[in-house]
């Protein structure tokens, strides 16, 4: 365990009560009588070893510090050893401590606190899967997102980054997918987990909610964490199974990932001081062909179609362009991003009240260059007391949040690996962009159209508790959460050529703006009772939860302005045209409770449940019933296993139970109609209908299965989990398809449709060397996960049958089977499954690929040596998924290619990839090509995901408790096969993932 300890010349006994307090040590042995007349000097330790910290306060006194029975004992030198001391000498609290040391080893101990939100539990008396990162794994990252950090750290948990946009989103499952709606097939993903900060829940802010920046952000995902400043996290807890989930009931089907603050410590006021700056690039794994190349290519292509005079519209190859060359990769994605993040905090109380406010700043830029930037400031504040016979405690946190992001309005990344490196110069001699003509479409102009959004967050949480009796205590937690978002698409003329209509006066200009207002809050009252006596310990909890959300939301689009400069003015443009004018609410209630008994410490049983109440469903499904039943055995502290002296610690859990997901979108069970500006009768304004009423619209609901062993070896300094898990969602929310006759092609509504999730998740923390100057601490985890459609009724006949496979994963893929190129005619050749003599869909698009992660993990690694710090972390998958082959343009035309298509197919290379390249001839049989089985390929990758090097420097005598200086990397480096730019990615033509490296200091005093 590692602590802190600051302050002037104190009495021993105060000394010794700041120090236990303020690194919460609550398993502790010393007699005050012994130290009543001693004093400690003024003593300073920041992240040292436990032993080693105590060696300082005590170093000129006559007293001795030691562990015993994961207790800390501060005893006068040359007494009674350890196996005499008594149970009289010592005080033992529930909890203990995180860590302990052993001749000058440091070993890890069984009692880490999780945070499973509306409770506290030790992760040795934990029933439920509940997986922890730390400030510190979080800080070592340069990061603007906290997903980030979390890629590779967590098992059953996979994350992927959509796109190397500051201020994107991230696609997260956990332990698979249980929903059929995705952000693919869907305005509403069902697969979102339930995000709660400080108790507050957060909003996905969803493609539904968000379109217009769905053209440089895969899907228009803007991940509600973007809010919250990675600095400002003390730890996340991801709740995993029945038994973690249950008690939130209809939210907790997906998972749930709790964030907790920091919060301010007592003691002397602490500032502390983090910046540092980075340079980004974009990471891309596709080589594309030179100049030569490409040329060479285009002539052969003519030649094999058969064309002597290349055509008028052959710029490339006729002239019309010279012989200029361009990268564009470099040019249009290849500028070097800047990353700069600054962070100020203060800490400091007394002995009932502490304090702390953290202030930030963060600057990003993008590789497109043209001054895009994304910016965020961050105010956090927290306020704790307590009373001094405990009795009551208090706690306010305060969060706000200012983000602007401001990018060009469609990605281009596509274009950078198409655009032909052959073309006129970008620009004229008098510095507009050229058209060349109008032979060429400047591929700059786009840089004219732009994407912002403004966001703000406030988020305010109270959080207190009065101990009623000795056993029993009153709690409430309430929070409100306000978010802002404005969004402004601009498109104005000058994205066209100037000599088309389009492009010749700001008639044609377009301007869309949306704002939102999300105001939501919530009050959750709570009872907790415990008692112990004899070998029995039981503690029960009940509560109710009450929430109301409303979204007001205001969509407007202008076409045509006098001039650009009035652009940005919505009102100013000569057609006006309403989008969505709406005010939504919606309200949310529930009842909660657990039963949690222990019996001797080593058998534990554990009893949630939940009924909630949701405004999202029909008026005959409004309420829905949760629970769950965990149970754990710690077998060590069985007889026959009590001395071991190889076997610390074993535990066996299990839990099943039921969760759901509320998580449709609101109103869906309604008539809806949408209003038409098209459809006017006698100067009154149409409706059609878009949605069938529905009274029977209901809960998702998964079925979660659960059982793990859990064991720590060596005094636990090597410690285990393998956790097996079954969910099964049903009652699944899709398209119900109805006769034509009705007017509508389906109905939104419960199919007894049964996606099943099953997997494998193992993970191993040990500490191979623990010393006072060397330290290294190494972990894994690995996941093996299993998706599979048990159940669809009516598949066959369904819009779903060409998506979806009964007894196969949810994310198959139906391809055309290659057999490769027909020497007779030098085309693709496909597999005609059902005889007819020609290839189509869906009857000859039979092949089966699936998509899903085979596992996925990471490896991190912690060392230590004397003033030197050094953290890696490698993070892999195994996986399939689509490649270059299924965007791929027809080779031969006008695009440029990656290096492969080099591998073309003649009678000199008869096992050539591709056919003979064509400038127009041959399309349909490409278009085939892009849709067999050579469009997905292996896009398995390890990648250094962070490193982090830094120096400690000595601060025997300055006015600075610590100062750090370090080097932060992210996705240094990938290793992987995939024929793409990167393999993590879920949508292609997005820019990737950014590699950083950046250099900061971190000041404390």
């Amino acid at each position: 365990m590692r602590v802190n300890y600051d302050s002037e010349a104190l009495p021993a006994v105060d000394a010794i009560e700041l120090f236990l307090k303020e690194n919460k040590i609550r398993r502790f042995s010393y007699k005050k009588k012994s130290f009543i007349n001693y004093k400690v000097p003024s003593t300073k330790c920041n992240n040292e070893l436990l032993m080693d910290c105590l060696a300082k306060l005590f170093k000129e006194l006559p007293f001795e510090t030691t562990i015993f029975n994961n207790t800390v004992v501060i005893r006068e030198k040359k007494i009674k050893a350890i196996s005499q001391i008594t149970p009289q000498d010592q005080s033992l609290p529930v909890d203990t401590l995180k860590s302990e040391s052993f001749a000058g080893k440091e070993t890890k101990i069984e009692e880490i606190t999780l945070n499973a939100g509306y409770y506290k539990v030790t992760e040795r008396n934990s029933t439920g899967s509940i997986s922890k990162v730390k400030a510190k794994d979080i800080e070592n990252q340069p990061v603007t997102n906290v997903l980030s950090s979390l890629q590779g750290r967590m098992s059953g948990v996979n994350i992927t980054q959509n796109s190397g946009i500051p201020g994107g989103g991230f696609t997260i499952q956990i332990r698979g997918q249980n929903s059929l709606r995705t952000s693919m097939n869907s305005s509403i993903d069902g697969n979102l987990p339930l995000y709660v900060v400080d108790g507050v829940p957060l909003s996905e802010i969803t493609a539904e909610n968000t379109q217009i920046g769905a053209t440089v952000m895969p899907s228009g995902k803007i991940n509600p964490l973007n809010s919250i400043n990675p600095g400002d996290i003390e730890s996340i807890e991801v709740l995993k199974d029945a038994d973690a989930t249950a008690i939130y009931g209809s939210r907790g089907a997906n998972g749930v990932i709790l964030i907790t603050t920091k919060k301010g410590k007592s003691g002397r006021l602490s500032v502390r001081l983090t910046t540092n700056y980075g340079i980004s690039e974009a990471i891309s794994n596709l080589k594309l062909l030179n100049k030569d190349q490409y040329l060479n290519m285009r002539r052969t292509a003519y030649l094999n179609d058969g064309v002597v005079n290349y055509p008028a519209t052959a710029y490339d190859l006729n002239g019309a362009w010279g012989n200029n060359e361009i990268d564009w990769e470099k040019t249009l994605i290849g500028n070097k991003a800047t990353y700069s993040n600054t962070q100020l905090s203060l800490s400091g109380g007394s002995e009932t009240t502490s304090f702390l406010v953290s202030l930030g700043h963060n600057e990003q830029t993008t590789p497109f260059g043209q001054g895009y930037k994304y910016l965020s400031n961050t105010f956090n504040s927290n306020l704790s007391h307590r009373s001094k016979d405990n009795r009551f405690q208090l706690s306010l946190s305060n969060m706000f949040t200012n983000q602007k992001n401001n990018v060009v309005r469609t990605d281009i990344t596509g274009s950078s690996y198409t655009l032909p490196p052959v073309s006129p110069l970008l620009y004229n001699e008098d510095g507009s962009l050229n058209w060349a003509g109008n032979t060429f479409n400047n591929p700059l102009a786009a840089f004219n159209a732009t994407y912002s959004n403004d966001t703000k967050l406030f988020q305010t949480n109270i959080n207190a508790d009065y101990k009623l009796y000795s056993d029993m205590k009153f709690k409430i937690n309430a929070g409100l959460n306000y978010t802002a978002i404005n969004e402004l698409s601009l498109l104005p003329n000058t994205v066209n050529n100037p000599s088309l209509a389009s492009g010749a006066s700001s008639a044609t200009s377009q301007s869309r703006k949306k704002d939102q207002d999300i105001f939501s809050f919530i009050i959750e009252p709570q009872l907790n009772w415990s008692k112990n006596w004899g070998n029995h310990k039981i503690d029960f909890l009940i509560g109710g939860s009450f929430q109301r959300n409303v979204r007001n939301t205001d969509e407007i689009t202008g076409i045509g302005f006098e001039s650009n400069q009035f652009i940005t003015n919505v009102s100013a443009a000569k057609t006006i045209r309403m989008g969505d004018q709406s005010s939504i609410e919606y309200r949310y209630a529930a009842l909660f409770g657990r039963l949690n008994y222990q019996y001797k410490n080593r058998y534990i049983l554990n009893v949630t449940g939940r009924r909630d109440g949701s405004s999202r469903f029909g008026p005959n499904n409004r309420f829905a019933n949760f629970g769950a039943l965990g149970a754990a055995w710690i077998f060590t502290k069985e007889n026959f296993l009590k001395d071991s002296k190889w076997l610390s610690f074993g535990k066996i859990r299990g839990s099943y139970g039921s969760t759901g997901s509320d998580n449709i979108g609101d109103f869906q069970f309604l008539d809806n109609y949408n209003v038409s500006s098209t459809l006017i009768y006698n100067g009154i304004t149409g409706l059609l209908p878009a949605r069938l009423f529905n009274p029977n619209y209901s809960w998702e609901k998964t079925r979660k299965f659960e059982t793990a062993i859990e064991l720590g070896f060596l005094d636990n300094r090597i410690t285990t989990n393998l956790a097996y898990y079954r969910n099964r969602s049903s009652n699944q929310l899709v398209g119900y398809q109805l006769s034509a006759v009705t007017g509508f092609p389906s109905v939104t509504a419960n199919l007894d449709a049964t996606v099943q999730n099953t997997g494998l998740e193992f993970e191993i923390n040990a500490r191979p060397v623990s010393t006072k100057n060397f330290n290294w601490e190494t972990n894994l985890n690995i996941t093996f996960p299993k998706n599979k459609l048990l159940s669809f009724p009516g598949l066959a006949g369904s819009p779903y049958a060409s998506q979806y496979s009964i007894g196969s994963s949810t994310q198959i893929v139906k391809l055309y089977q290659l057999e490769g190129i027909n020497p007779q005619t030098g085309l693709y050749q496909f597999t005609d499954f059902n005889g007819d003599g020609k290839i189509s869909s869906p009857d000859d698009r039979q092949v089966i690929e699936d998509l899903q992660i085979k596992f996925f993990g990471g490896i991190n690694n912690s060392i230590r040596y004397k003033n030197w710090d050094l953290y890696f972390l490698f993070q892999f998958v195994k996986k399939k998924n689509y490649n270059q082959n299924s965007i791929m343009p027809l080779p031969g035309t006008m695009v440029n290619q990656p290096v492969e298509v080099l591998d073309v197919w003649s009678a000199e290379n008869p096992n050539g990839t591709y056919m003979p390249y064509s400038a127009s001839k041959n399309l349909l049989n490409h278009n085939l090509f892009k849709g067999s089985t050579a469009a997905v390929s292996d896009a398995s990758f390890v990648r250094l995901k962070n490193l982090e090097f830094g120096y400690n420097i000595p601060m025997s005598s300055s006015p600075f408790k610590s100062a750090k200086i370090y080097f932060q990397g992210q996705n240094l480096i990938t290793w992987t096969k995939f024929f793409g730019v990167d393999p993590e990615a879920i949508i292609s033509g997005f820019l990737p993932p950014l590699r950083t490296y950046s250099f900061g200091l971190q000041l404390n005093f």
